[in-house]
């Protein structure tokens, strides 16, 4: 069945965007009482509120996701427990996937009553919930390779809420535009498009992007606001509104039985090209090579994505390093150890981050090899330059601009 987000997003969202680069940004030492918290149950550390010592050498980090098997977080859970976790001596634990609000409420009060200092999110269910339940259960909160949407302007003065390092929704919606333009560009007549999790904001952006960068309108709009406030209130796209030169044959969202009819469906349709803003090299790649269809994702540098754009039929990878929720995890980091790392207003850190671009197996390589195995892009000796009792807001932000 189409798997569809709890958190219905209101048009309203569109308004308020304004997601940049902070500058000119300050710290304060301030610290707060220990808490923390998961979801899980294979958790076997001793679950007693820790007293004192906030080090790295004892933090624990809960971790909030709903995707479990995707390429990108599967990149970003092996760089946290595999490589951060040994550099630091720091334990994190991630949730199962979490479906709801009322599931990464629990996780969260979970965390805190097993004393755990911080959470990392990467679950978008509801956010607002999330910082409002780490401020309720003291535990520090800081979102990883994503962004709040206009509710960031609510939340960022709150003690508990660090910070978001990942793309703005402009990003995301350029990331869709550049993808979209490369098949204009290739001068493809029909496209099938994947809209992953739609309403998650992220991926609404990207298609609303995607359908920019083709030269498509939506429902007779071709404005960036408008085609997102379209796609908000459909939920979803509805492929007789969508009109321009190239032919949209078949679009689908969601994953589960259905979605196997769908692909098969969309294949049938023979497109020249198949687009997708999130999830198709986890789920539709080994149907789309056999078919012998081209298509896109917007994912992360990964073995199996490298396999796929070698020798299988991805042809553009817009994505992010595994290493790139590295600065999230430094916010928490250096709130756990009393440098609570805030904006030139006092307000909670906002960072994008852009994506690279790969379209053959050199590029894809130059990305890969760089940001895999024992010195990743955000190894320790570049975390190091990011955790301390004297770092800055303008450090981390330099820090993240320079890759």
């Amino acid at each position: 069945m189409k798997r569809t987000m709890k958190k219905m997003v209101s048009l309203g969202l569109v308004a308020a965007i304004s997601l940049t680069m902070l500058v000119g940004c300050g710290n304060s030492k301030e610290t707060a009482d220990n808490t923390a918290s998961d979801n899980t149950a294979n958790d076997t550390s001793d679950t007693s509120v820790k007293e004192e010592t906030k080090t790295a050498e004892n933090a624990k980090i809960g971790v909030l996701v709903q995707d479990v098997s995707g390429e990108e977080a599967l990149g970003f859970r092996t760089y946290y427990e595999d490589y951060v976790a040994n550099q630091y001596g720091v334990t994190f634990t991630y949730t199962d996937e979490l479906t709801d609000a009322a599931s990464e409420k629990s996780a969260i009060e979970k965390f805190a009553s097993q004393g755990y200092q911080g959470v990392i999110s990467f679950s978008s269910n509801d956010r607002a919930l999330q910082i409002e339940t780490c401020e309720s259960n003291q535990i520090y909160y800081a979102v990883a390779a994503g962004m709040l949407d206009d509710q960031y302007e609510q939340y960022k003065g709150n003690e508990y809420f660090l910070g978001q390092v990942g793309p703005s929704m402009e990003t995301e919606y350029q990331a869709g535009v550049d993808m979209g333009k490369f098949f204009a560009d290739k001068g493809i007549k029909t496209v099938a498009m994947y809209g992953a999790f739609i309403p998650n904001p992220m991926h609404v952006y990207r298609v609303a992007g995607v359908l920019s960068g083709l030269g498509l309108s939506y429902d007779g709009s071709t404005d960036e606001a408008e085609v997102v406030g379209k796609i908000f209130a459909d939920q979803g796209v509805d492929p007789s509104k969508v009109s321009g030169d190239i032919e949209m044959v078949a679009y689908l969202q969601g994953y589960g039985d259905t979605t196997t009819d769908e692909i098969n469906a969309a294949i049938q349709a023979a497109p020249d090209a198949f687009i997708s803003v999130g999830m198709a090299t986890t789920f539709f790649t080994q149907q789309l090579n056999a078919a012998g269809i081209e298509f896109s994702d917007i994912d992360s540098f990964t073995k199996s994505n490298g396999e796929a754009i070698t020798s299988g039929k991805l042809v553009y990878l817009a994505g992010k390093y595994s290493s790139s929720v590295g600065p999230a995890f430094a916010l928490i980091m250096n709130a756990i150890n009393g440098n609570i790392v805030r904006d030139a207003d006092g307000n909670a850190v906002s960072i994008s981050q852009n994506y690279q671009v790969a379209t053959d197996e050199a590029t894809f390589d130059e990305f890969y090899k760089t940001d895999n195995g024992d010195n990743p892009i955000y190894n320790k000796e570049t975390l190091d330059k990011i955790i301390g009792d004297s770092v800055t807001c303008d450090d981390i932000t330099k820090l993240v601009e320079s890759k």
